[in-house]
């Protein structure tokens, strides 16, 4: 089983390299699976329907979300009709849509969940058991299950990969932006990488023009943050084989894509 995860779409030049390499990266790897974090494609905050339909066509199975998932309001409109979108699990109880999903992936079915990290970030509900009554839930119906842990410290993100060492299947990060190098098999099965990195702007800090954001830091005045239109791109995504018959994980791979590291 072969799932491939492709990190933070940010703005429209995410989502033209999705529409670009995602095709190649799939005729390239062949995965059962294709997961995409969209909580960045409408113009850094949050996915509209358009965006959420444009990225299905491009060849995504499963579209997860992040903190910024109320941000756009066309995503009340659509979300509980949405089945292949996944917004963190652990928001108060009420709100809309759901924070586990199946995907069919051949003859199997993957579980994809969602979840919001709380160290350094808006509060929500703690993470740790939700994602624990989740993975419960999904091993119930398939060995196969994947978890998007939405975090900013390392530290938290860490600390739930071995929190889920030998339920889960993956525990892979998002949300800081940049591919880490610690992509590993945790000791009893589990894939772990602490961020899979983002899908957008190269030339820009964290997906936005570099100049606001040297201006804050710099000045310490208030700048608001725009996706560049122009520039380079780049694309950051792994890879996970998973065996068949326990759902234990093989092996994990980065993926990047950019001027400096072409497909």
């Amino acid at each position: 089983m072969k799932i491939l995860f492709i990190g933070d779409v940010v703005g429209s030049p995410g989502r033209e390299m999705i529409d670009e390499y995602l095709p190649k990266l799939k005729e390239k790897y062949e995965p059962h699976a294709t997961i995409v974090n969209g909580e960045n494609a409408a113009s850094g905050r949050g996915i509209t329907q358009p965006i959420y339909d444009q990225l299905l066509s491009a060849g995504a199975d499963m579209i997860t979300l992040g903190n910024h998932t109320w941000d756009n309001k066309d995503l009340f409109n659509f979300i509980d009709k949405a089945d292949q979108l996944v917004r963190p699990l652990n928001y108060p109880q009420g709100a809309p849509g759901k924070g586990i999903r199946y995907l069919q992936a051949g003859s199997a079915e993957v579980a994809v969940i969602n979840a919001l990290g709380r160290t350094f970030m808006n509060p929500v509900d703690d993470p740790f058991p939700a994602v624990r009554r989740a993975v419960v839930e999904a091993k119930r119906q398939t060995p196969f299950v994947f978890v998007d842990f939405h975090a900013e410290a390392t530290s938290e993100k860490q600390a739930m990969g071995w929190y889920l060492d030998g339920k889960a299947s993956a525990v892979v990060g998002t949300h800081t932006h940049i591919q880490t190098s610690d992509n590993r098999i945790l000791p009893e099965g589990t894939a772990y990488l602490s961020d899979v990195g983002m899908t957008g702007p190269y030339d820009a800090i964290l997906g936005m023009e570099k100049e606001a954001v040297l201006k804050r830091f710099v000045t310490g005045l208030p700048s608001r943050f725009e996706v560049p239109k122009t520039g380079r791109t780049l694309l950051s995504g792994c890879l996970i084989t998973l065996d068949r018959k326990t759902g234990k994980a093989d092996s994990i791979e980065r993926i990047l894509i950019n001027e400096d590291h072409p497909l």
